[in-house]
């Protein structure tokens, strides 16, 4: 038995007015994040008997507006994705599809960073999120990098004053959380690390020093 087998027996036999999300069940969705035990995990994946002998917690999502029970506002996720610029953007000359074979060096550095569901688990376990909410977040630089990263995106000048902003690549302090609980194996520290390499190169052309101290806390 998982924990959403144990919640939706719950609500069929004890509460039915327990509130909680879940669609696939096979842990392909992400919809039933949440927060078991003091840590972000997947509710269909998460086996009772993998939690030992004595009582499980359940919480919803740090750092999203609570909706009711276990149910989170998901907008600051979308929001943050938005904010960096998430979408792809063909460059202009581009005239049809622009093959990346799967063995390109370009290929291997996106891969291991495109897999991204979108469940969250990443924002509610970095703690400079719940700091600062102005803070992008580790999906949305995770996205960002794999579309800076990409030779068909025709709009990363539009997203390096954003990037460079003291509210995206600086303020993270690589504490790794995102990537500790992210259920996909992802890993977005990684990501922002190459990101802040990338933009080195931007601060110089900028006439700008990176000052590798972070900022202030």
């Amino acid at each position: 038995m998982t924990v959403l087998d144990a919640l939706v027996e719950v609500q069929q036999n004890q509460d039915p007015t327990l509130a909680f999300r879940y669609a696939c069940r096979v842990g392909m969705c992400g919809s039933c994040t949440m927060v078991v035990n003091g840590r972000e995990r997947w509710a269909c994946r998460t086996l009772l008997a993998s939690l030992g002998t004595g009582v499980v917690t359940v919480r919803p999502l740090y750092h999203f507006p609570l909706i009711r029970d276990l149910v989170v506002d998901m907008e600051p996720f979308t929001r943050k994705m938005k904010a960096v610029g998430a979408a792809f953007v063909a460059k202009g000359e581009a005239t049809g599809f622009a093959p990346i074979g799967r063995d390109s060096r370009e290929r291997r550095q996106i891969d291991p960073a495109v897999e991204c569901i979108g469940c969250g688990a990443c924002l509610s376990a970095c703690t400079i999120v719940g700091w600062n909410g102005n803070f992008a977040g580790p999906a949305a630089l995770n996205r960002a990098f794999t579309l800076m990263a990409d030779s068909r995106d025709g709009a990363g000048a539009e997203r390096w004053p954003t990037l460079l902003s003291e509210e995206a690549l600086l303020r993270c302090h690589g504490q790794a959380n995102c990537t500790e609980v992210c259920p996909m194996e992802l890993s977005p520290t990684d990501s922002i690390l190459k990101l802040r390499r990338k933009s080195i190169f931007q601060l110089v052309s900028r006439g700008r020093r990176l000052d590798t101290r972070g900022p202030a806390c």
